[in-house]
């Protein structure tokens, strides 16, 4: 196969950051994506309606000329987080739900939630206006391995969730684990989880073997390799609890090459191509439009787009930088290109 033809994809969970940095990187999603969920963890995070609404305006002004891209908000769920704005988010026509992290899970999750139980009310009112919850899904108790947090979040955390709130459309956002997808794949159709490009592609030998390699660094860390092909088996399955959600994360490379690197791989200059080549390592490449195209849209209760991409196998290096971020697989190739 030389070409490869589907309908235009979505990323479903995607970090675009602010500023100058939001300039450089928002033009390689809107090439390939026609919609994407924005990540709200800035600084100071997106808590509220209004700052959502503020943001995407920022986001649409920093697209390329002539863009249809369409940025799909969502707010950052904290321990202050009201009834009345649960209720505001299922009235937007923008937003499209709330992001938990746990406190101190990731990169600017400070303002996180501490004590998951004090926001029941807050959860109920979510699973009665039918808001989805986005869960970086680990714990952060000093005294857990962080290979095992996600494993153990699942277990103690989220299983409890989805007992309380059976009715709760829940994203157990980039999944890095065996365990995580045996959870998803034995709930009910309102559980989901996205998958990113690094997790199909790498285990944790990527980030220590033959030295530290930083940009192979995210959260939920890189696994070992029977959870990777757990994860390839979970996307090639045709499964619809399964889809594509980058986890793109730009960091300018000195924020990552230093003695305490930001977490975050930035995968969006090559997306449906990363994909594409892990797709293609298992002789699935037919799975990959539902995984990318459709399963996420269906599951967000939106249309499935209905323009085309297509894909051309001819190898590319893909470069050492992108205004001062190092992408995934710099100076690395790929094989599939998207067409312009």
């Amino acid at each position: 196969m030389n070409n490869l033809t589907l309908i235009q994809p979505d990323d479903w969970h995607l970090h675009v950051r602010t500023g100058a940095v939001l300039n450089t990187v928002i033009a390689h999603t809107a090439q390939q994506f026609a919609r994407a969920i924005i990540m709200p963890n800035l600084k100071p995070p997106v808590t509220t309606v209004e700052m959502a609404l503020v943001y995407r305006t920022e986001i649409l002004q920093a697209l390329p000329q002539g863009s249809a891209f369409q940025p799909l908000m969502t707010l950052y769920l904290t321990n202050q987080t009201t009834l009345e704005e649960v209720q505001k988010v299922a009235e937007s026509e923008h937003v499209y739900g709330f992001k938990l992290y746990p406190a101190g899970a990731t990169t600017n999750s400070d303002a996180g939630v501490s004590n998951l139980t004090a926001l029941y009310p807050v959860l109920e009112a979510m699973q009665k206006y039918d808001v989805p919850l986005l869960i970086h899904g680990e714990v952060t108790n000093a005294e857990c391995d962080i290979f095992d947090r996600e494993a153990v979040f699942v277990e103690q955390t989220l299983s409890e969730l989805v007992k309380n709130f059976p009715d709760l459309r829940i994203v157990l956002e980039h999944v890095t684990t065996e365990e995580a997808v045996q959870f998803v794949e034995s709930t009910g159709k309102n559980i989901a989880a996205t998958i990113t490009p690094q997790h199909l592609l790498y285990n944790r030998n990527a980030i220590l073997a033959g030295g530290i390699r930083p940009h192979y660094y995210c959260l939920p860390i890189l696994k070992r390799e029977k959870h990777r092909l757990a994860l390839v088996k979970a996307a090639t399955s045709g499964n619809p609890k399964f889809f594509l959600g980058t986890d793109s994360a730009p960091h300018l490379t000195h924020t990552k090459e230093n003695a305490c690197g930001c977490a975050g791989c930035y995968s969006a200059y090559g997306a449906i191509e990363l994909y594409a080549e892990a797709f293609e390592q298992v002789n699935a490449l037919d799975k990959l439009e539902g995984f990318a195209s459709f399963f996420g849209a269906d599951f967000y209760k939106l249309p499935r787009n209905t323009k085309t991409i297509t894909l051309e196998k001819n190898a590319w290096t893909v470069p050492l930088s992108y205004d001062g971020i190092t992408p995934l697989k710099a100076n690395e190739t790929l094989a599939w290109k998207m067409l312009l």
